[in-house]
């Protein structure tokens, strides 16, 4: 006899495991692009395990750092790109350590390193040499210029390949100084691009699949998301300049000035504009010829700017937002990394959630933003300390 049950009643379905589950990733990482990416794989779902040297990953000595009463320290910074891995130390120029990191990237799926080109080559431990013993590895190489560039064997910081890139030259205000990003966005754009490939790459259907080794530098990375910026030039044969907050083919689209503090607007279309000129009761600008197309708006953008200024001086940023918002116009604060952390988005999306990290005891933490429906959700490992699992992982993997 079969019982329906009601509609709240059904069963439910138990969420799948995370994407990557049972995927095993080697990874050679450290400061940011590389652990960047060994993060992200292990949120969704990889067995991360972080090969470190002797003296641990760089970032484990980037303040803020806490001590405990042993004299143990930890790193903020590093909680922040190791979470949801394992840690085992090995010295790779001593032939019995080397050896057995080499069995751990045999018995990978993945491996994940951003030291300079050559240097695991040397090692005997480059793709060339796991691929002739494992024919299904993935060997992602993170680097600032990639394994084909003239500049190969220079090494790279993200201020570097921001200034190479062409970023820099569009960052800032006219005239000023150099700029650059006050988040490292050539680091984590390229460890994005690093860890999509390779879960792109772990879709292949091939039994047994062939390995594939993932040239990624920073530099193309970072041109690439330029898209906009190199189309212009390839357009008009003028290199773009910075702006400032402006923006180079819709205005207003800027952070301005109120009575107390900057706020953003951004009206990219003519009925935005027309909203813009309700909001703020100014009739004027909706009549005035100058502002009549988006064209005109943005030729004109600095005495636009100005105008509207005058009347944004009026009133606090919170009072223009809330009216503007009001009108459906997209604007918004200029947060402070504390005001955004405490913004009821960041506590509604579930984005800030907390781990047990060793010696810090529990810290706040980002989970990982994007939300896959009928997928548990990302774990919380806590970061580990250096060589933690040596033992563990070599019986778990090589036996």
């Amino acid at each position: 006899m079969t019982v329906q049950l009601a509609h709240d009643e059904q069963p439910q379905t138990a969420a799948r495991a995370r994407p990557l589950t049972g995927i095993r990733v080697l990874e050679f990482g450290h400061v940011a692009a590389g652990p960047f990416a060994g993060m992200l794989l292990a949120d969704l779902g990889a067995d991360v395990v972080k090969v470190e040297p002797p003296n641990g990953d760089q970032m484990r000595g980037w303040p803020p750092i806490k001590a405990d009463a042993e004299g143990r320290r930890f790193s903020y910074n590093f909680t922040s790109l190791n979470r949801n891995k394992r840690s085992v130390v090995a010295d790779l120029k001593d032939p019995a350590q080397n050896a057995e990191v080499r069995a751990l990237m045999l018995s990978a799926d993945v491996v994940v390193q951003n030291y300079r080109p050559g240097v695991l080559d040397r090692l005997g431990l480059g793709y060339e040499s796991i691929a002739a013993e494992h024919s299904g590895i993935i060997f992602c190489s993170i680097s600032g210029y990639g394994l084909e560039s003239p500049y190969r064997d220079r090494g790279a910081y993200d201020v570097v390949i921001q200034g190479m890139s062409g970023l820099m030259s569009v960052t800032g205000s006219d005239g000023g100084p150099p700029v650059k990003a006050g988040v490292p966005v050539a680091d984590f754009i390229t460890g994005l691009y690093a860890a999509m490939s390779v879960a792109a790459l772990l879709t292949e259907s091939a039994s047994p699949r062939t390995s594939r080794h993932i040239d990624v530098p920073m530099l193309d990375c970072l041109l690439a998301t330029s898209a906009l910026q190199v189309s212009e030039f390839w357009g008009t044969g003028r290199a773009p300049s910075p702006l400032g907050s402006a923006h180079p083919r819709n205005a207003p689209y800027q952070a301005f000035k109120a009575q107390d503090r900057y706020f953003t607007l951004a009206a990219g279309t003519d009925a935005l504009w027309r909203s813009v000129c309700a909001a703020v009761e100014r009739d004027d600008l909706l009549d005035d010829p100058r502002f009549a197309t988006q064209e005109g708006r943005v030729a004109h953008q600095e005495v636009l700017a100005t105008l509207l200024e005058k009347t944004f001086r009026t009133r606090d940023a919170h009072e223009w937002v809330t009216t503007l918002t009001a009108h459906g116009i997209p604007c918004g604060p200029i947060n402070t990394f504390e005001e955004i952390l405490a913004d009821p988005h960041v506590a509604a999306t579930g984005l800030l959630t907390s781990l047990t990290a060793p010696i810090l005891g529990e810290v706040p933490d980002l989970t990982f933003p994007a939300r896959i429906s009928g997928t548990e959700a990302a774990g919380a490992r806590r970061p580990p300390l250096l060589g933690e699992h040596n033992d563990e992982v070599v019986t778990e993997w090589t036996g």
